[in-house]
């Protein structure tokens, strides 16, 4: 039986950590490493929007409110179950199993189809609005990016540039939620159940693409600076 050389773990643990702290030696490398973390890929933008594409169908189909609910959750499940037969992370799964849950209490509540998508155009104009206060208050939400990559939750904020940076980046990530409302609040309060359908589409169309479209604008802003990711100073 061979005995582990300690010293071979320690310098593979060395080499680690310097890989890491090369790839975060500015800003913008820490942030798109995080973001790309945040993202699922194409599965996930697929799993996220399912939910919503079954229910929308079922209930142009059936105008069934309880049907459609049921075989949108039952679409959900199944790909939950595939995630866990996979072994493969159920994030994004279980985000739309919860978003597609809450929407079917909404709606089973009032007893209108529309009200499915009510939680989500909540969401975002909740989420628009914290992240506009994020920015007023000079501590933007996507700092905090940069403080789980350093393990400094707050030390982003000693620099100016980083600051400056950070609510730039915000902004990105506050306007398709801005955007999403000022669309589907209207369509929501006029339409009624005869809209149901148009929501469904809106929901899609303006979901992952628009949020992809935020991406890569934020991706386009990281490419063009290198902000240093100078540790905090030690009083």
């Amino acid at each position: 039986m061979t005995t582990p050389d300690p010293s071979a773990g320690a310098a593979k643990q060395g080499s680690t950590a310097s890989a890491e702290a090369t790839a975060h030696d500015t800003v913008e490398a820490a942030i798109r490493v995080q973001l790309a973390k945040a993202f699922g890929g194409a599965r996930g933008v697929v799993e996220a929007a399912v939910p919503t594409i079954v229910f929308t169908l079922a209930w142009v189909i059936t105008s069934d409110l309880r049907q459609s609910l049921t075989v949108s959750i039952a679409a959900a499940v199944v790909l939950l179950v595939v995630r866990l037969a996979q072994r493969s992370t159920p994030q994004f799964v279980v985000n739309s199993l919860i978003g597609i849950g809450i929407g079917a209490f909404f709606a089973s509540r009032t007893g209108e189809a529309r009200d499915v998508y009510l939680p989500g155009i909540l969401y975002n104009a909740g989420y628009a609005v914290a992240m506009l206060l994020s920015i007023v208050t000079r501590w933007p939400v996507v700092g905090f990016l940069i403080g789980s990559v350093t393990g400094d939750p707050t030390g982003w904020r000693a620099d100016p540039a980083v600051v400056r940076l950070c609510s730039r980046l915000t902004w990105l990530l506050l306007i398709p939620c801005a955007v999403r409302v000022a669309v589907q609040l209207p369509v929501y309060l006029i339409g009624g159940n005869d809209a149901v359908a148009e929501l469904g589409i809106l929901k899609i169309v303006m979901g992952w693409p628009l949020q992809i479209a935020g991406l890569a604008a934020m991706v386009w802003l990281l490419t063009r600076g290198r902000t240093p990711a100078r540790p905090t100073a030690s009083s």
